[in-house]
């Protein structure tokens, strides 16, 4: 498959790393206003993760400043949307009807609805559109999700992500086009929630937001049939300084299942007393999620394994957590 990244920020560039690391299938194709950019000098690039920036070779390819000009190419069969999330929406539909199989980053929209609309446009066109939630993909998260069947019933789930206040791309600090740090850092973790528990029956979340000054964080409870609930927690912690991490624990009948990017390996405590290390993949998330996306459209087939519906759902979920933040904690029936 041939593919063209649109948006050369912080994670296209991380997106860019990943697909120079595939073998079955190539980047045709890069789009960025920024002229510099399409030049290959994205050493100007910082984030919370994917090392430094550095220069890229971009010759040889094509090199848009508009991405209506990169759906026309008849060497792209597939585009990775690294854009604005407020862009999301009509980019992918665009670059659905222009017959191009569609990678959107996470979020997948701002709204349910939106998200609706990408769906039936996948559908429409008989393309396939999956949404880049890399956690999915994540070797200790995969661990997880592999582990938690054998395990018996959840009883209890925490999952914590936190990092310091974007500060590498002035739009992430509007809300009307990132969604704040609950949809750039905590849908990651209702996402989790949604692939391993379905969803919750009522929710409720308490926090603070004030953009302006980098913080947007919030402790929300998800509540589930027989009394299970599940805690997500995290958010921007002022900007710049504030180390990025991510964890979680799970406790089933069975053992525990915990893992910090802080220095604890994806690991197992079983109820026996016994431990050990959880098998996990070396391959790095992001190149086994586009890999697996590029699969899935070159084989014409759904992505199972991170179907937009589940996207769609993380994005209801995670505007019924800010709604209940807004409420100081009120408990909001989750029906969609």
């Amino acid at each position: 498959m041939r593919i063209a990244v649109a948006g050369l920020g912080f994670m296209g560039m991380v997106h860019l790393k990943a697909i120079r690391n595939l073998t079955h299938h190539t980047l045709t194709a890069v789009v960025s206003d920024d002229i510099s950019k399409l030049e290959g000098d994205l050493t100007g690039i910082a984030g919370n993760l994917g090392g430094p920036g550095e220069k890229m070779d971009f010759s040889g390819i094509g090199r848009y400043q508009d991405v209506a000009d990169c759906l026309k190419d008849p060497n792209v069969d597939a585009v990775d949307l690294c854009l604005p999330t407020d862009l999301h929406e009509e980019m992918a539909i665009a670059a659905l009807r222009a017959g191009k199989h569609v990678l959107v980053e996470k979020p997948m929209a701002l709204d349910g609805a939106a998200c609706d609309r990408m769906i039936a446009e996948a559908k429409t066109q008989g393309r396939t559109l999956m949404v880049a939630q890399v956690l999915r993909f994540f070797p200790a998260y995969v661990g997880l999700r592999e582990a938690l069947p054998k395990l018996g019933a959840v009883r209890s789930a925490l999952f914590r992500r936190r990092c310091a206040g974007p500060a590498w791309a002035k739009w992430i600090a509007d809300k009307s086009k990132s969604g704040g740090g609950v949809f750039d850092l905590v849908i990651h973790d209702a996402d989790q929630c949604v692939q391993l528990f379905g969803l919750p029956e009522y929710v409720s979340a308490t926090g603070y937001e004030d953009l302006a000054r980098g913080v947007d964080v919030m402790e929300s409870q998800l509540y589930y049939g027989g009394g299970f609930t599940a805690t997500i927690t995290g958010g921007w912690h002022h900007p710049k300084s504030y180390p990025f991490s991510m964890e979680y624990t799970v406790v089933c009948d069975g053992g525990t299942v915990d893992y910090s990017s802080l220095g604890r390996e994806a690991s197992l405590f079983r109820a026996d007393g016994e431990s050990e290390l959880l098998q996990v993949s070396s391959v790095d998330g992001y190149q086994a999620e586009i890999e697996y996306f590029l699969e899935c459209a070159e084989d014409g087939v759904r992505p199972e394994m991170c179907k937009p519906e589940d996207s769609a759902a993380s994005v209801r979920l995670s505007r019924l957590l800010e709604e209940s933040r807004a409420k100081n904690g009120e408990k909001v029936k989750c029906q969609f």
